[in-house]
């Protein structure tokens, strides 16, 4: 099969911390990996499949993807036919407070508030709709306001009609614990010992229950860590060696290794995008 793998990354220029992706791809795999945003995605065309949650998924055309922030998930085409989709990222200081506002609560308080993959019409052209508002940059920051408040206000409505499952209700503490201390820490050359202390537990057992809990290891949840910082870097407009070495990357190879099994592209690529 030809290789029709493309990627896209788009920063919306009205509303602050929302990225969009539109990507076609068939011979690129994503290896597991988390975002600190919101990820609502809508399959174009061929599928998508994808393991988020604790479980497998195939999203076949018109499906919306939702991920939330910290969810270990990877991804490939399933099928014959080349994946296209598109995907929006938004940061939760963005959207938390419209989806509670929307809610007529406080704060959403870890709240999940959709099922990973599912049927919806409504939400699915929403998505469809900011992601091309994001890409052809021709619509007002009025316009881009408005539907990105529309996207909260559908999801608030799933949430109060969505039961999570265990796995997603009941987050280890000391787990949790121990995954603050990897995102304050990980630009740091830091040991199992010293996470596992960090949260109290044995080295053995921390092991042994964070990639069960979160379906990814200590040490790929590090690197991931480091990615999602980096490209905050390359997003205020720093260099690709600037952003590596700040994150704790003393490698540039090793650097542009895991941004683009991430991304699908090399940090230089990425922001290029950006920046286009």
């Amino acid at each position: 099969m030809q290789s029709t793998s493309r990627f896209r990354f788009m920063k919306s220029r009205h509303v602050a911390r929302i990225t969009a992706l539109h990507a076609t791809m068939n011979d690129f795999q994503y290896d597991r990996h988390a975002h600190e945003e919101y990820a609502l995605g809508v399959t174009l065309a061929g599928r998508q499949d994808f393991f988020s949650n604790g479980e497998f998924h195939r999203s076949p055309p018109g499906s919306v993807i939702t991920l939330h922030p910290d969810e270990v998930h990877d991804g490939h085409a399933g099928g014959d036919d080349a994946l296209d989709y598109v995907m929006l990222y938004i940061h939760p200081d963005e959207l938390d407070p419209l989806i509670a506002n929307a809610m007529g609560v406080q704060g959403l308080q870890a709240t999940r508030l959709a099922p990973t993959l599912m049927k919806d019409v409504p939400l699915r052209d929403e998505i469809i709709a900011l992601s091309r508002m994001i890409e052809e940059q021709e619509t007002s920051q009025i316009e881009q306001e408005y539907a990105l408040y529309r996207i909260a206000a559908h999801l608030a409505e799933r949430a109060g009609n969505f039961a999570p499952n265990e796995r997603a209700r009941r987050p280890d503490s000391l787990l949790e614990r121990a995954k603050d201390f990897i995102h304050e820490n990980a630009r740091y050359d830091i040991s199992l010992d010293d996470i596992s202390h960090s949260a109290h537990i044995s080295k053995y057992h921390f092991l042994r229950t964070f990639r069960t809990q979160y379906g990814i290891t200590p040490h790929q949840y590090v690197l991931n860590c480091r990615v999602n910082a980096a490209r905050r870097h390359l997003e205020n407009g720093e260099s690709v060696m600037e952003a590596a070495l700040c994150c704790g990357f003393s490698d540039l190879s090793h650097f542009n290794r895991r941004f683009k099994r991430i991304y699908g592209m090399t940090p230089r690529q990425y922001q290029a995008h950006i920046f286009t």
